[in-house]
């Protein structure tokens, strides 16, 4: 197929609408032979036909408390100004111990959530047992480092014997451990919530009502989050889902 009419002239551009959604030819880069969008062709394109910027974003947290690790995050996935998805998962299970909050465009996102799920799983079935937390944020660092350039932002929450923990892992290669770590464009104002409110001591009731509130409020002042709150608590038992419940809702709840 001819991919010729995707290419226009400027006078082209100014007759039609703002947005144009540009395809450029792909380059193999020379240091993992994948093909490439930032290439020096797409770099000589003239300001018409270069592609906009897509804003997007996203409010996920997680922290530990006395009894395990809560996990929250909003539904939206925005592109711009438009809300492509109203109800995305930002929250996976990775066995059933691990739950990961993801940060970035929605398909790396999955595609490293399920990498990382094939990898813990042969790693505990030629070892024969789990990997632990820290290996398991060092290992994604290690797989994400050579695509930093995806900028996609990892909370990996843990409930286990050895105690809850909490690791933030970016494709930068960054590992840290904290007890509060939110990203995101609405962690800002998650950060604020969560800081007032946390301590060690909290009921599981009152540490859901601090991640729902967080959560909620930061989706009140960053338009690109929004719509559900999902939530997960993680034990020594496993991982538990509680129930979904929508911003508008909540709201009127209050």
């Amino acid at each position: 197929v001819s991919m010729g009419y995707m290419w226009r002239t400027a006078s082209e551009f100014d007759r039609d609408s703002a947005f144009h959604f540009l395809f450029p030819p792909q380059q193999c880069s020379r240091k993992n032979r994948v093909p490439t969008l930032f290439s020096s062709t797409f770099s000589s394109l003239s300001p018409h036909q270069q592609p906009f910027q897509l804003s997007h974003g996203t409010t996920t947290l997680g922290f530990i408390f006395q009894d395990g690790v809560i996990a929250a995050a909003d539904t939206r996935a925005s592109c711009k100004g438009l809300i492509c998805c109203p109800t995305s998962q930002k929250i996976m299970p990775i066995h059933s111990h691990l739950v990961v909050n993801t940060s970035g465009s929605g398909a790396d996102c999955m595609l490293w959530e399920r990498i990382l799920t094939r990898e813990m799983r042969l790693y505990q079935l030629r070892h024969r047992k789990r990997l632990s937390i820290n290996g398991a944020a060092k290992l994604l660092s290690m797989m994400l480092h050579p695509f930093k350039d995806q900028n996609t932002k990892n909370v990996l929450s843990f409930g286990g014997r050895s105690g809850p923990r909490v690791c933030y892992v970016c494709s930068d290669g960054l590992q840290l451990k904290g007890e509060i770590i939110s990203v995101g464009s609405g962690s800002p104002y998650a950060y604020a919530v969560l800081d007032d409110g946390w301590r060690w001591g909290m009921t599981v009731d009152e540490a859901v009502a601090l991640a729902r509130e967080a959560v909620f409020r930061a989706t009140h002042w960053d338009a690109y989050s929004g719509n559900n709150v999902d939530l997960f608590h993680i034990t020594a038992h496993g991982w538990r889902r509680t129930q979904t419940v929508g911003i508008q809702k909540y709201m009127d709840g209050m």
